[in-house]
């Protein structure tokens, strides 16, 4: 059973729609005690950092997430799920994250962009997977996905499973251990998405 998390800032439908395409049996919860009884569970987000944290921990489902990890079952976090996996963010003021964990999520620093390009980064752009894992199988070193953030993270190299470039290169995905989380949203990403959804759902 896959669990997606629902604070009020997810983009639950679509992430639903894909589970129901790769036939995954799947509970959208709120609860904090649902959240252990899941093997697997994905943390969606669509918004900002700092609102999503207030969501969460006013639910208690900050901790659940935090003990769900810690107990060596898969997580997966999209777009915002996977910045909130880290330790601040500097979206509209600094905020504290899950702290699971090291780094921090920045804006797009458009002084190092070489040309002029618009944030938020919308739409379809090349994520380099630097190294085999189960949640990548049967995919290209080079996949498209579709991106829509103004915020990227900064963190370890050894974290890193696929970069992107916008301006300049930056973490589009990452795995430790039993987390895999990607800044793109799978779910909205044609084939190269459905198989990292159903990749995830047979892990």
């Amino acid at each position: 059973m896959v669990g997606i998390i629902d604070y009020g800032a997810g983009n639950l439908k679509s992430v639903a729609n894909a589970l129901n395409f790769v036939n995954a049996k799947f509970k959208i919860l709120d609860k904090a005690d649902e959240i252990l009884n899941c093997d697997k569970i994905i943390l969606p987000g669509v918004g900002a950092f700092g609102d999503a944290m207030i969501k969460l921990r006013a639910k208690n489902l900050d901790e659940a997430i935090i003990n769900f990890i810690k107990s060596g079952k898969y997580f997966l976090g999209i777009c915002l799920g996977m910045q909130l996996l880290f330790e601040k963010s500097t979206e509209f003021g600094e905020f504290g994250g899950l702290g699971i964990l090291k780094g921090e999520i920045i804006k797009f620093d458009k002084t190092k962009f070489k040309t002029d390009l618009k944030i938020p980064h919308v739409g379809w752009n090349t994520a380099h997977f630097k190294k085999q894992t189960p949640i990548n199988c049967g995919l290209k070193e080079f996949e498209y996905f579709y991106f829509v953030h103004s915020y990227h993270i900064i963190s370890d190299e050894s974290i890193v499973l696929a970069t992107t470039n916008y301006g300049y290169e930056f973490i589009s995905a990452i795995n430790y251990e039993n987390i895999f989380a990607f800044q793109p949203h799978p779910e909205k990403s044609a084939e190269s998405g459905i198989k990292i959804i159903k990749n995830f759902v047979e892990l």
